[in-house]
């Protein structure tokens, strides 16, 4: 019996190390309107990266904060789309090696789809735990 709850707190500790590990997703700001008129992915790692990104993303609203001492921000900015129905998500962040790997899938308006003919700057900026090492962006095919 000793063995067994010697083996199950050893797992346990095991799985609570791994969630440890695992950055947790924080939704900073997603949607169709942005500033920022051309497709670029963006790794944030001072509060002067934020405000100056912030500034050209959403000048009129409100900087959310971002505890820089522990977080960081990655984001995807689609740039400028001729019609709504565009759309992009960060759908997981994981370690693979010395590396962050950002995954994020796309969305666009089906052949023929009814879309308003309006621009649109799709964007998604998330808080992340801090990565000192290269942060990659993997697109993965959008199964929402």
């Amino acid at each position: 019996m000793k063995r067994f709850i010697t083996l199950l707190m050893t797992l346990g500790a095991a799985v609570l190390a791994q969630a440890a590990q695992a950055p947790a997703i924080t939704s900073i700001a997603k949607g169709d309107m942005s500033g920022v008129q051309t497709a670029r992915q963006v790794t944030v790692r001072t509060l002067a990266e934020w405000q100056k990104l912030w500034k050209e993303h959403a000048p009129e609203e409100k900087m959310p904060a971002v505890d820089f001492t522990t977080r960081m921000v990655v984001g995807i900015f689609l740039g400028s789309k001729p019609s709504a129905g565009y759309e992009v998500e960060i759908l997981n962040v994981r370690p693979e090696g010395k590396d962050l790997v950002v995954e994020y899938a796309q969305k666009q308006p089906g052949r023929g789809a009814m879309a308003a003919q309006i621009l649109v700057e799709p964007f998604h900026l998330v808080a992340v735990a801090k990565h000192a090492g290269p942060v990659r962006f993997l697109h993965v095919p959008d199964t929402r």
